[in-house]
């Protein structure tokens, strides 16, 4: 009797063991990135980065891609959203992130861009300028810094714009924007350089201290100048992220997508952690992109910011 008793555990045990696994296996994650079209380049970039984080884990959840190039977001749903389908990765494009929203999905999403209407069961990640400006903003206010210069280098103000929009919203500061660099400033004064690293290069006798400026400035090729703050995704500087070593070497790209390997490997970790723990709904980790924290739906993001001393970057 005592032997068949432990016989039916160890067969329930079993039977357990076996649904937990089949269930794993069945929940599928649906992945929509524009794979042809304008934001090819993009899409395919965060997918790169998506694999190559799936790759090295150890979870076996079925992926399913779909290009939503020319697709209306509505029949994407419709078409590949299924029993199976446990969590939602994209859109990209903005437009098409504001359509699903209206459509209030069942099934969890992570959309890969950020608009103003919101939904409970959508999750906002994205690579903001906002995110980037308000890091930078904490060490200038570290600095003492209570009057900031901005200088933009002509022609490229279209590039920085969402970036000094953040600094205009949230710096506690006086912000003077001018068209050179003001020759003499006070201990609690700094500047703000909105340009490219060659512009940035052929400024003359820039003072090593409180001089900042916004990541798209980095080069590979050409250092900025000494003393100088910035905020960017950490995986670009620290190797610490395998999978985005790997996709890189797999295939090599510009630093912007370079940054888009490493935000699509958060964006897996993400999923995966909503998908084996669909109950727990807040998340803090140090990702490839930032520190992250979820709580609720809402996604923030704090980049890794980094001083240019005399031979490297030195993270701050």
């Amino acid at each position: 009797m005592k032997n068949k008793i432990v016989l039916n555990c160890i067969k329930r045990m079993v039977l357990l063991g076996i649904v937990g696994f089949t269930t794993q296996i069945h929940a599928e994650v649906l992945v929509i990135l524009p794979e042809t079209g304008p934001m090819a380049r993009a899409g395919l970039s965060i997918k790169q980065g998506i694999l190559s984080t799936y790759q090295i884990g150890n979870n076996n959840i079925p992926l399913k891609f779909v290009n939503s190039d020319q697709k209306a977001i509505k029949l994407i749903l419709k078409q590949d959203v299924n029993k199976k389908t446990q969590m939602i990765i994209g859109p990209l494009a903005r437009p098409d992130v504001e359509a699903l929203i209206k459509l209030k999905p069942k099934v969890p999403v992570l959309a890969l861009n950020e608009v103003d209407p919101s939904y409970k069961n959508v999750w906002q990640y994205s690579l903001s300028k906002n995110d980037d400006a308000l890091a930078l903003l904490d060490y200038v206010h570290r600095d003492h810094v209570s009057k900031l210069y901005v200088v933009r280098e002509k022609g490229t103000e279209a590039e920085s714009i969402n970036f000094l929009n953040a600094l205009f919203l949230n710096y506690r500061g006086e912000v003077d924007p001018v068209d050179e660099m003001p020759k003499v400033r006070a201990k609690n004064e700094g500047v703000l350089l909105l340009g490219s690293n060659e512009w940035l290069s052929s400024l003359k006798k820039l003072q090593k201290k409180n001089i900042y400026t916004q990541a798209i400035a980095v080069n590979e090729k050409k250092a900025l100048p000494k003393g100088m703050k910035f905020c960017d995704v950490p995986a670009l500087y620290i190797a610490e992220w395998k999978d985005v070593v790997r996709a890189y070497k797999d295939k090599p790209t510009s630093l912007p997508y370079q940054r888009l390997y490493a935000f699509g490997g958060d964006a897996w970790h993400i999923a995966e952690h909503f998908v084996l723990q669909p109950k727990v709904k807040n998340l803090t980790f140090n990702g490839r992109t930032g520190k992250i924290r979820i709580d609720g739906n809402r996604v923030e993001r704090i980049p890794q910011c980094f001083e240019r001393s005399k031979s490297n970057l030195v993270a701050l």
